[in-house]
This record gives structure tokens, C-alpha cells and sequence, in this order.
């Protein structure tokens, strides 16, 4: 049976003996068992505390060497390849860039869809016909009108325009 060492391997140059079962290896290797670091061969090697931590920290090291993009990248690629699939070309981002300030949408009063809704059908206008005065699509003024600019995406120029062309305001400040 194994004694319990100084964690030496116990052996010439040809290898040494596994700590815990005591047999012959040239593959041993570090294992925390019952709160004791030892040198042990493959067969006692699973019997380690920390198998799992080890075999998980190999992964991510071969992961990050071998150039594997983290998960968090695979997501944000995964997710500008729908938005690109949704929206069309997707080298638009390479002719155009990106510019997030270039369109801001401005901080909008309260109850903004309303207002807008009541000014378009004083002027007689229906969503698409005041869409098509001010050059936007119909589904920005639809989703101004219901209140939902900020998650349509609806830029601050086409909240200029609507300003300008039903003499409201909508910014804040």
C-alpha cells in the first residue's frame, strides 16, 4: 500500500510510484485528495477534489490558445447576424460605420404618442400620408404615436420633422 509523502515521486529517472495506490508511472500528476496535494497515476487521478476545476480550467486555457472566441463573442455575433439577416446588407456597417450620436433620439414628454396622434388628425392626415410627407416610413409615425419610439428605434430627426411639420413639441428641454 502508499504511504503518504513529502510529494516527491519517489523514483529514478524512468518516472515514480502514484502516492495513493503505489504503482509504477512515468504520467503522474497533481491531484488534491482529501485536502492532501499528491503526485498519483491516471487510474487514481479521478479520485482528486479538484478534477473537475482542473479539467474545466484546461478547457478554457485550450479554448482561449487554440483562438476559440469566448461565449460571450459567439453571442454578439449570433445576434448582429440576425440583425443584419432583418435588416439587409450587412456590409452597410463597413461603407457607413456607425455613428450613435449621429441620430439621437432626444428625451420626448410625456405622453408623446398622443400628442402626435391628436396634432395628424387635426391636420387630416393618416399615419401613411403624413409618413410619406415627412419621407419616413409609416411604421415610425405608428410607433411614435403609440408610445413605443425608443424600442422602434425611431431616430431624433424623424421627431424634428414631426415637430416641425404638426408645430408640437416633443423633446424635452
Amino acid at each position: 500500500m502508499a504511504k503518504y509523502s513529502t510529494g516527491r515521486g519517489g523514483g529514478g529517472d524512468d518516472g515514480g510510484s502514484c502516492e495513493l495506490c503505489g504503482k509504477q508511472s512515468t504520467r503522474l500528476r497533481r491531484a488534491n485528495v482529501a485536502g492532501a496535494s499528491l503526485l498519483v497515476c491516471p487510474d487514481c487521478a479521478p479520485h482528486g477534489e479538484n478534477r473537475n476545476k482542473d479539467r474545466k480550467q484546461g478547457e478554457a486555457r485550450r479554448g482561449r490558445d487554440d483562438g476559440e472566441p469566448s461565449r460571450k463573442k459567439k453571442a454578439a455575433r449570433r445576434a448582429a447576424r440576425l440583425y443584419d439577416a432583418q435588416k439587409g446588407d450587412p456590409t452597410r456597417w463597413e461603407e457607413k460605420g456607425t455613428n450613435y450620436e449621429e441620430d439621437r433620439l432626444p428625451y420626448l414628454v410625456s405622453g408623446y404618442g398622443s400628442v402626435v396622434e391628436r396634432a395628424r388628425r387635426e391636420e387630416g392626415l393618416t399615419p401613411g400620408e403624413l409618413a410619406k410627407d415627412l419621407g419616413v416610413d409609416e411604421e415610425a409615425v405608428l410607433a411614435v404615436e403609440q408610445g413605443r419610439a425608443t424600442r422602434a428605434g425611431v431616430g431624433g430627426s424623424v421627431v424634428r420633422r414631426l415637430e416641425e411639420r404638426l408645430d408640437v413639441t416633443l423633446a424635452e428641454g
